[in-house]
């Protein structure tokens, strides 16, 4: 028999959200909903979906490893020397290629609890030590972080915004912290909701920084609609870029993708309708939590967290939400056992939500206070 290592024996499993399709059948619904992954609620940018159409016929072709034109696209976007990209297959495969390119087993990767999970598993799939500071009100502790660094500490992630809190930190914040991070530690920078938070006061866009030892990562799932293709890119110094493309593997993204972000790219219109359809779905959401007194966090994303009394409240409140048709997210395995992270819908999906969470929350804070007065009767919700 073969014998598992203790590092992949040791994993548990990604647990997708259980498909539309399969709720829709056990539950007997004829709506549903879903806003738990951060998804574009407007679909894919039509300038992609032309450009998908056109491309498909050549796709017996392999693909341009180097992703010379969709480099290319990116660096004129952005006003970056194309040298300096790198493209991947979205964001969770270019950090899992970061950590094996610049770290070795037992080498630490330092940072927050409550953060985005693949950063966690991509560190403990590689035999590396991972290493976790609290949140500080939900948002990253950059000066505890920075005090955290060991002569072990290899690599460092921070998420901006975060996921899966919305959180974000400013520029003074991480030009102060960069100052104080050692030239021989290498600082990752996860950018997959700049786009939302751009607008934001104070919000450092990360491909406006060069430093030898930062990495920004970026994906086209989110604003532009793209999740299903899994496309992302990576900015910094040449030779961290370098070493990145000797690591990662040599086909992707896969072509199809690669025409799609192109032409997502420059989509400036969906962009904008994107961008609006946020702004206008989270303030509803906004207002009628706080009116039903759900504690939420401020976020710079396409998302806010909840925060339930409880760890068995949420995990509750979750699964009603979903028996009426709308899929939500339980943020334990990020840390936050409480939390209950949604992301903004299109006008109709929204008042679909607003009208289900107002409904099993109510009934939820009903129940609990029924216990309360009753301690040894049985609610059911």
């Amino acid at each position: 028999m073969i014998k598992i290592p203790k590092r992949i024996a040791s994993l548990k499993p990604y647990k997708p959200g259980k498909p539309i399709s399969e709720l829709a059948r056990e539950k007997q619904l004829t709506r549903i909903v879903k806003l738990a992954s951060n998804e574009n609620p407007l679909g894919p940018s039509p300038r992609a979906l032309e450009a998908i159409t056109t491309y498909l016929k050549e796709i017996h072709r392999y693909v341009d490893p180097l992703a010379t034109e969709l480099v290319q696209a990116i660096a004129k976007r952005y006003g970056i020397q194309p040298q300096h990209i790198v493209c991947g297959h979205g964001t969770d495969s270019l950090l899992a290629d970061i950590v094996a390119a610049f770290s070795e087993p037992g080498d630490e990767l330092l940072t927050s609890e409550g953060t985005f999970i693949g950063i966690y598993v991509s560190t403990h799939k590689q035999g590396r030590t991972l290493r976790q500071v609290p949140l500080k009100d939900y948002a990253f502790d950059l000066d505890a972080i920075q005090h955290a660094i060991t002569p072990q500490t290899r690599l460092i992630y921070l998420a901006n915004p975060n996921n899966p809190t919305g959180t974000m930190f400013t520029a003074e914040e991480f030009e102060h912290f960069m100052q104080q991070v050692p030239d021989d530690v290498l600082v990752i920078l996860d950018e997959a909701y700049e786009a939302y938070a751009k607008d934001f006061p104070g919000y450092p866009v990360g491909v406006d920084y060069w430093y030898d030892n930062l990495l920004v990562t970026r994906t086209l799932s989110k604003v532009y609609g793209l999740g299903g293709l899994r496309i992302g890119y990576t900015v910094g110094p040449k030779y961290l870029i370098d070493a990145l493309k000797r690591q990662k593997l040599p086909f992707e993204p896969n072509a199809v993708a690669q025409v799609a972000a192109m032409a997502a790219l420059y989509d400036d219109d969906f962009l904008k309708k994107t961008v609006t359809t946020n702004h206008r779905s989270l303030k509803r959401m906004k207002s009628v939590f706080a009116e039903l007194g759900i504690k939420q966090v401020d976020t710079a994303a396409n998302f806010i967290l909840l925060l339930m009394p409880s760890e068995e409240f949420a995990a509750q409140f979750f699964q009603l939400c979903l028996e009426n048709g709308l899929i939500v997210r339980h943020v334990k395995p990020f840390g936050i056992p409480n939390g209950i992270r949604i992301n903004s819908g299109t006008d109709d999906e929204t008042s679909f939500a607003l009208e289900i969470i107002e409904r099993v929350y109510t009934h939820m804070i009903a129940g609990s206070n029924k216990k309360k007065d009753s301690p040894n009767e049985t609610c059911i919700v």
